[in-house]
């Protein structure tokens, strides 16, 4: 019965292997500072192999670099020891709900991810800090304080007097802000399916930065657009040279062979441009220029009018489209208008009832198609009670502009998750929400937001991820309330937090230990730890949906998970149980009530298995014995042999 594993992904290892697939000549052995021999990648024969194509040593190359790039690379990579833990009573509708909020650092939580939405999210929207001069602080490793990078790049006294503005001519001011978004999107790139895409939006301060960021970490050949927003409806007079009044949304494709935009409706306007001024049974039409400036052999010719005038053929410098015969074959069937007195120009009639029923998307979106900031400011204050006007956000994004992308990149009845790890004040899951309720979707969102303390407390809330919650209840009963039927679709989210292993650190080196010390290290779990918080790290490490439904079953002193009808059982014992199994030095008279309950194992390991789950996961410390766990298995073995069974 082997155990899961409880870390994040080893990305760095997979590539390894990966490569070595492909060229097993390469393979070596090394040393980690452990002194573990582990495989390794010997490059002077991988570039031996790749000798045609690969760029050694300083020859100048194309490529984006700064300092901190390949920690920041590191940093992607590296697993870490977290997981994330159910928060039931701040979540809505915890059991049935498919949407889910992460309260932590967004690195942290992209990397839990990996396994669980590895290829499911169909669309990311983000909204990245603009890093418009401000300090600029990340939790990440490799990044150092302001303070310290300060005195040590001597722009601090000794007194601690700031001695240079923190501009953008400070290297740290792009290098920064590169090295923080690096990992997230590298990262990100792993979720998406391979028809899904990524917009982010962002400002002129490190535009030309992430655009080269992203040509690294999507391919420059699945660059599909910017496009620009016009984020403001009057222009700012006060502006020193120009009234900055757009934005941009950088349009990327997880692979851009296999993603397309979805057309927009068409617009009132362009329907009224279709008339019936010679009463055409087929309907409104338009017309459209038969002349066109390509060359085309066949397209010279002459015409003529119902009028009789001759035309020579198409304006100078001009071709017809069509040739002469397909010309004839339309005018027959009075698909050319020619003027209402038949002698002008021939024009191609364009029938509505066979256009396209969309329109295609451009890269130009003026606010009064998807709002401004000023829309974004006051919906916001519509759905959060604020008291203290320094919390109000200005830099929030319209809830019509995110509608915009969610119609553009995601299908009403698809189930497509939407992914925004900048969640900010929830503008992206409140968009989620209004998309449904309108079109009767079942798009599902995750929401990741770092725990951002507001300038001064609401009664309410007391930092961002709190006003988002908050707007989000708030959104939902609204939606509630106008909805007639129970048709108007998942209004709730699951809360979790980053948070360390539920798993304790019981590794100590031999000298490390006394005789003392072994009774605290017996149990394998953290102190304060549900039996809920170890079901969602087993459904990281099984690389299942963390909004799955689940149905919780109490016996013998155990708490049973079911997972959507068997993906998953786990079996573990209660919080009571735990509470006695700490307290068993010191209450010897209960020892043998554990040792009861947990021989009681056995009483419903044949119904779990008369399921035949996919998985079932144990608490290793449950075992009274390993004559117990050899017992257990031998149970799967005759009435489940293809059932999973890990401990933890």
């Amino acid at each position: 019965m082997d155990r899961l594993c409880t870390t994040s992904p080893d990305l760095t290892g997979a590539n390894v292997e990966q490569l070595l697939a492909m060229f097993p000549n390469a393979a070596t052995e090394t040393r980690d500072p452990d002194g573990t021999v582990r495989r390794a990648i010997d490059f002077d024969l991988l570039r031996q192999e790749l000798s045609d194509h690969v760029v050694e040593g300083p020859q100048e190359r194309f490529h984006l670099d700064w300092p901190g790039k390949r920690a920041a690379a590191f940093a992607a990579n590296a697993p870490i020891a977290k997981t994330l833990r159910p928060v039931r009573e701040q979540s809505v509708n915890f059991d049935t709900t498919k949407n889910l909020v992460i309260e932590g650092d967004n690195l942290d939580a992209l990397k839990l991810l990996q396994e669980s939405y590895l290829g499911k999210v169909k669309l990311i929207y983000i909204d990245p800090p603009y890093n418009t001069g401000g300090d600029f602080i990340y939790d990440d490793d490799f990044a150092e304080s302001v303070d310290v990078y300060l005195e040590r790049s001597g722009q601090k006294d000794d007194a601690g007097a700031r001695l240079v503005m923190n501009s953008d001519t400070n290297g740290r001011y792009h290098s920064d802000w590169l090295s923080m978004m690096y990992p997230r999107l590298k990262l990100a790139r792993n979720l998406l399916k391979d028809d899904g895409a990524i917009f982010v939006s962002i400002d002129d301060h490190e535009f030309a930065n992430l655009r080269a960021l992203c040509d690294e970490v999507f391919g420059a050949q699945n660059f599909v657009a910017t496009i620009i927003w016009q984020k403001v409806f009057s222009p700012k007079n006060s502006a020193q040279w120009f009234s900055e009044d757009h934005d941009y949304i950088l349009v990327y494709a997880r692979d851009k062979q296999h993603w397309s935009p979805n057309p927009l409706p068409r617009t009132a306007e362009m329907d009224a441009r279709y008339k019936n001024p010679d009463s055409d049974a087929r309907g409104p039409w338009t017309s459209s220029d038969l002349a066109a400036r390509n060359f085309y052999a066949a397209g010279t010719y002459p015409v003529t009018t119902p009028s009789g005038r001759l035309i020579d053929g198409p304006p100078r410098g001009s071709y017809w489209r069509v040739s002469e015969a397909s010309f004839k074959a339309l005018d027959a069937d009075n698909r050319i208008w020619w003027g209402a007195d038949g002698a002008n120009m021939p024009r191609l009639k364009r029938f509505l009832s066979e256009v396209s029923t969309g329109r295609t998307p451009q890269t130009f979106w003026p606010y009064s198609e998807v709002g401004h900031t000023q829309d974004a400011k006051k919906t916001l204050l519509r759905y959060v009670p604020f008291e203290h006007t320094e919390n109000v956000l200005n830099s929030v994004k319209p809830v019509q502009l995110i509608r915009r992308i969610l119609h553009l990149a995601t299908s009403p009845d698809n189930e497509d998750i939407v992914l925004d790890f900048f969640s900010g004040s929830g503008s992206t899951a409140h968009a989620v929400l209004a998309q449904n309720a309108d079109d009767a979707g079942n798009r599902r969102f995750i929401a990741v937001q770092v725990h951002e303390p507001l300038r001064t407390p609401e009664p309410e809330f007391d930092s961002i991820l709190g006003m988002s919650m908050t707007r989000l209840r708030n959104v939902a009963a609204e939606i509630g309330e106008q909805s007639e039927t129970d048709g108007r679709g998942d209004l709730g989210y699951r809360m979790t937090k980053v948070d360390t292993s539920n798993l304790a650190d019981t590794l100590r080196p031999a000298e490390a230990l006394g005789q003392l010390d072994l009774g605290a290290l017996e149990s394998s779990i953290k102190p304060g730890r549900t039996s809920e918080d170890l079901l969602f790290q087993v459904l990281l490490a099984a690389g299942l949906p963390l909004t799955l439904p689940i149905q919780i079953e109490h016996r013998d002193g155990f708490d049973i998970f079911n997972v959507e009808d068997g993906i998953l059982v786990m079996a573990i014992r209660n919080d009571q149980r735990s509470t006695i199994n700490d307290q068993r030095s010191t209450i010897n008279d209960q020892r043998s009530t554990i040792n009861d309950q947990r021989s009681s194992l056995h009483q419903f390991t044949r119904k779990i298995a008369s399921i035949s789950p996919l998985r079932v996961v144990f608490l290793d410390a449950d075992f009274a014995s390993d004559a117990e766990r050899i017992n257990i298995e031998q149970i799967f073995r005759e009435l489940s042999p293809a059932t999973e069974v890990r401990t933890l």
